[in-house]
This record gives C-alpha cells, structure tokens and sequence, in this order.
C-alpha cells in the first residue's frame, strides 16, 4: 500500500522504520557495554590505525560505505527531494541526515566492537582475530550478545530479527519509490500499481538467488561489482557534470535563490576540487589495482568476474548511449557536443512565478560579469 501511494506516505511509515531500530540499539547498546571485555573491545574500535591511512583499500571501502549509508549515487536523495516545496531548506536536512548517520555509525561501531571484545574475553584471543564483518555481523555476533540477555532473550531475539525487517523495508521502499517514480514520469501512461507490482515481484525474482547455497559469494560479486564500483563510477561522472559541465558557479548560484541564502566558498571549493579529484583518483586507483572478488578468501570464477564486470558497466553504457542518441538527434556536427552539454530551454523551477524571478536573477548576474 505505501509504494503504491508513492513518496506522500512513504513519510508516514519512515516514523516507524526510523525510529524503533533506534530503540532497539539502545537496548543492545546497554547490554553490549555490560559484558566482560566490552570496553577493551570499544577501545579497539576507537584507537586509530595510523599506517592504515595509507591503503587505498580504506578509502574505497570508506567512500562506498558513505555512498551506502546516505543513499549517494542509488537515486532515492533526488527521487525524495523533488516533491519538497521549491524553497525548501535542503541544506539544513542535508546538514541532519549526515550528522544523524554518523552518530548512528557510530553507535553500531561501539555495540559491534562490545560485542567482539566479550567474544575475544570468551575465547582468549586478540580482538582482531574475532573480527567478523558483512552477514556474519548481523547473522552471528548481534544475535550472540541477545542470547546472553538475563530477562526474556527470546523477546529481545524476536525484536532484533524484527529491527533488521524494519532497516530492510525502509532501504526497500526508497529503492522502488525511485524506481516507479522514474519509471511513470518517463512514462506518464503507465498505471503506477501495475507498475509498482511488477518491480517488486521483479526484486524478490532477483532476490531468491541470494538464498540459494550460492546465494553468499553472489552477493559479494554484486555488492563489489553492481553495490559499490558501479555507484563510485556513477558518482565520479555526475559531480564532474554538474560541478565542470554545469557549473559550480551556476549550481551555488541556484541553491541560494532556492533557499534564500548564500553558500560560502567552502562549498565552491569542495565541489569544483576536492570532491571530483578525489573521488576520481580513488576509482582510478581502484581501477589500477583491481583484485578479484573473493568468497571465503577464495577467487571466484573467470565467468563470475565477467559477469561482475558487464554489471559495472551497465551505468556507463546507459550515460553514453544516451549522450550519443542526443548527438546524433542535433544538427551541425561542430556544434553538436557543446549543445548537447548544455541545459535545455524547460530547465528551471516549474512554478511560473518562480521560474520568471529565477531568470530575471540571472540575467541579474550576466550583467554583472
């Protein structure tokens, strides 16, 4: 019911998907940092690994985790924020979310690290050594440190396993919101439920692959391949259009009509520089010294990397076959290229008032060149 509604209730249900897995990390939170050797654990997690600020590998495994965390590059931050009113204040929900997400992290770093520390206390083993990571995290580790609550584990089982639901609704709905939403305004014809239907039978088709016995190195294939280098990929190609091709001057020049305020050269600077070199270099880099994908510190198959590699470049291939269908539909081969990167007469803010001060602001700032 709520895809089928679209974004408008999608807001409704995220009081729930947002709120009670918080509630949830208290509890186990509280309980985690009551366990003998919880605290050598957090310290773990908190001391710095200096020498490791030189592994390319960190930043990647960085970058795409933020990529992840705030929905960078999948679609639903643009999806959501289009049916916000024109002026409304993007950068102080931007400027929440993010510090939201890190104090999240953050949390599920220390009920983590407490976890693995009365693990290794358990084992009389180094803390580095019962490190676990990806399914066996929330599969393993979380539902171990349940299993030693005094009153009611069985509760709390039920209540943890039904937190991982909630997180996995929420990432769904914005997922198939994005989807349908893109879906019916190429194609206003459509019927949306119809529409809405098809893509959620088509993700759990896609899905019930992941719970076959070869379901766990598939799914490490697709998070490198599909989850995080084709992301990084997308992501490089849309900041370098819209900060060189666009203009980061005409960019900050629109978000300060739109919200009635003046973004300072920090910005400029972090989207016309920092923000495209490094992101490029760290996929160059990524690129340079690719390793293949490994399940059980085992290679996957030859076939299996190729399939992982075609996955990477569906993105790339769509940009460009959409760049060459708006070149060929120009006239005039010497100008093709350069019209082709440029906004179309319709790009603007839809509402007419809007859009007549928005262009009388412009003119404003051509004359003052």
């Amino acid at each position: 019911h709520t895809l089928m509604k679209g974004v408008s209730s999608s807001g409704k249900v995220a009081y729930f998907t947002a709120i009670f897995p918080y509630l949830v990390m208290l509890t186990l939170l509280i309980r985690g940092l009551t366990l003998p050797g919880a605290f050598d654990g957090v310290i773990f997690f908190l001391t710095p690994q200096w020498h490791r600020i030189y592994d390319l590998k960190v930043w990647y495994a960085a970058v795409t985790q933020a990529f992840f965390s705030l929905s960078v590059g999948f679609g639903c931050i643009s999806t959501f924020g289009s049916f916000n009113k024109f002026s409304h204040n993007i950068y102080r929900d931007a400027t929440i979310v993010s510090f939201a997400d890190t104090f999240t992290s953050t949390v599920a770093g220390v009920i983590t690290f407490s976890i693995l520390g009365h693990l290794a206390h358990e084992l009389e083993l180094p803390i580095d050594k019962v490190v676990k990571s990806g399914a066996g995290l929330a599969f393993i580790s979380y539902p171990e440190v349940v299993a030693k609550f005094d009153y009611s584990p069985q509760l709390f089982a039920v209540l943890f396993f039904l937190m991982l639901i909630t997180l996995g609704f929420g990432t769904a709905i914005a997922m198939v919101n994005t989807v349908v939403t893109i879906l019916c305004d190429a194609f206003p014809r459509l019927y949306k439920p119809a529409v809405t239907a098809g893509i959620c039978l088509l993700g759990l088709c896609v899905g019930m692959m992941f719970t076959t016995p070869g379901g766990q190195p598939l799914l490490e294939l697709i998070d490198y391949y599909g989850g995080s280098l084709l992301i990084l990929t997308l992501t490089v190609a849309e900041i370098i259009v819209v900060a060189w091709i666009y203009k980061t001057s005409q960019l900050i020049q629109d978000f300060n009509f739109m919200m009635r305020r003046s973004l300072g050269r920090f910005w400029t600077f972090c989207w016309t520089f920092f923000i495209p070199i490094s992101l490029a270099f760290i996929l160059a880099c990524t690129l340079v010294f690719y390793q293949p994908v490994k399940y059980a510190k085992v290679e996957l198959p030859p076939a299996a990397q190729a399939a992982g590699w075609l996955t990477a470049m569906v993105g790339p291939l769509i940009v460009m076959a959409y760049l060459m269908k708006t070149v060929t539909q120009l006239d005039g081969w010497g100008s093709k290229f350069k019209t082709a990167f440029m906004p179309k007469a319709s790009w603007g803010p839809r509402n007419v008032v809007d859009r007549l001060h928005w262009m009388e602001v412009k003119r404003g700032v051509n004359r003052n060149k």
